[in-house]
């Protein structure tokens, strides 16, 4: 009998660990562009209340489980860091192109060593509390409609070639048809990767732009150019999106082999009404059809380490179901070397109303405990800090309930998720 009792234990701490100890990697977003989450306007071209403000959020972070940052760097073809080829984003300093005075810094120059780079900055601290640090780069968007290009300034690669970019819904972006706009995002992919300690680069969905009603993308031109023998021009859009992620996964083997390339898409590939082995959707917008973001293939030819799918729907949801979706998501990478994590949307707590599916109990709790019953989900990431920290209906409590649940060994101490 005792014997049997001791069988049925270890079935039941093998069961615990399955389900509760897989999510390795524990992420949150911190967003740059228009002030989302760092540095707030207050701390704008203010060093000393930038740090503060960093501190804050990490030791937040790491308060609840969370062992790793994605920190947009790039959000507009613009640096919140030293770069050598693009200037200083405006959301850090005021003005772009131009470095906060009180650190003495006149474009690359670094007097008496007295440099403050965000960056760099922001590992050391982050790599102190065994957080790991993902870079987040935009790879086309030059400024949003609310901005225009006056700010941009005079030392932009947006001002010395004016050909390599078109416009589209108040937006300027890289065509990204020509080769040289590869080569550009290639050429700021390697200095990164050279010269920061970090774990790995990181994509969103931003590729194409959505779609803004019948406005056509100006493309056309650079298609009747530059066709490479498609004559499908959707089926050339996404070659050029492919063709990028391909460059920018050798540019990051061939430079550090040990950093990861991640990529967050939109939610859904294709809807199972337009392609039988997409998921059982009926999303208005989708990867392959609307962004020209063929993630599919990314994951099957290895070109990325991670695919992170937003997955910013309840459960149940009729046209987008979370449980459904990271289903699909898992089945995606069943049997490759890509790891799946789940972006997840703790803002949507924030103001939801008491009869949606947001404002009864707590959506992102839920979520949690049904990742741990797929075994192919071994991380998950929240959207966005400042929403996170505000503990929109107790979130941060119930997250850092969730991951007290799992395994000591998959905290924040071990940080560094190696290349399979």
């Amino acid at each position: 009998m005792a014997k049997l009792r001791n069988i049925l234990v270890f079935c039941l701490l093998s069961f615990s660990v399955a389900v509760f100890g897989q999510v390795t990697f524990r992420g949150a977003w911190i967003a740059t562009v228009a002030n989302i989450d760092w540095p707030s306007q207050e701390a704008v071209g203010n060093t000393e209340k930038q740090q503060e403000e960093m501190i804050f959020l990490l030791d937040s972070l790491h308060a609840i489980g969370i062992n790793a940052i994605i920190f947009q760097v790039r959000p507009t073809a613009d640096a919140l860091y030293r770069s050598n080829y693009e200037p200083v984003s405006h959301w850090l300093t005021g003005k772009q192109g131009v470095w906060n005075t009180d650190v003495q810094m006149v474009n690359v120059k670094c007097p008496n060593g007295k440099c403050y780079d965000p960056l760099a900055w922001t590992i050391n601290e982050a790599h102190k509390r065994h957080m790991e640090v993902h870079v987040w780069l935009n790879p086309y968007r030059v400024n949003l409609a609310k901005t225009d290009t006056s700010m941009i300034s005079a030392d932009h690669i947006f001002r010395k070639h004016p050909e390599w970019f078109w416009e589209y819904n108040k937006q300027w972006y890289f065509d990204p048809g020509l080769d040289v706009t590869r080569e550009w995002i290639c050429t700021i992919v390697q200095d990164i990767v050279s010269r920061y300690d970090i774990q790995a680069i990181h994509m969103d969905d931003y590729f194409y732009p959505y779609p803004a009603g019948k406005l056509q993308i100006p493309d056309a031109e650079t298609f009747a150019k530059y066709p490479r023998g498609f004559t499908d021009i959707r089926d050339w859009r996404r070659n050029n999106v492919n063709l990028a992620i391909q460059a920018i996964s050798s540019t990051i083997r061939e430079c550090k082999d040990s950093i990861q390339f991640g990529i967050s898409p939109f939610g859904v590939w294709r809807n199972a009404s337009v392609d039988s082995t997409g998921s059982a959707t009926q999303a208005g917008i989708t990867n392959y059809d609307d962004l020209y973001a063929d993630i599919r293939l990314w994951i099957r030819s290895g070109w990325i380490d991670y695919v992170l799918p937003q997955l910013y729907w309840e459960i149940g949801k009729k046209v987008a179901d979370y449980e459904i979706l990271a289903h699909w998501w898992a089945n995606e990478v069943r049997g490759t070397n890509c790891r799946l994590y789940i972006g997840m949307a703790p803002y949507r707590l924030e103001n939801a109303g008491p009869k949606t599916p947001w404002g009864q109990g707590n959506e992102i709790s839920r979520q949690m405990r049904l990742n741990r019953t797929i075994p192919e989900i071994t991380g998950e990431c929240f959207y966005s800090t400042r929403p996170l920290l505000r503990n929109p209906r107790g979130v941060c409590d119930s997250i850092k309930a969730v991951y007290s649940e799992s395994e000591k060994k998959d905290s924040a101490q071990d940080f560094t998720l190696p290349r399979e």
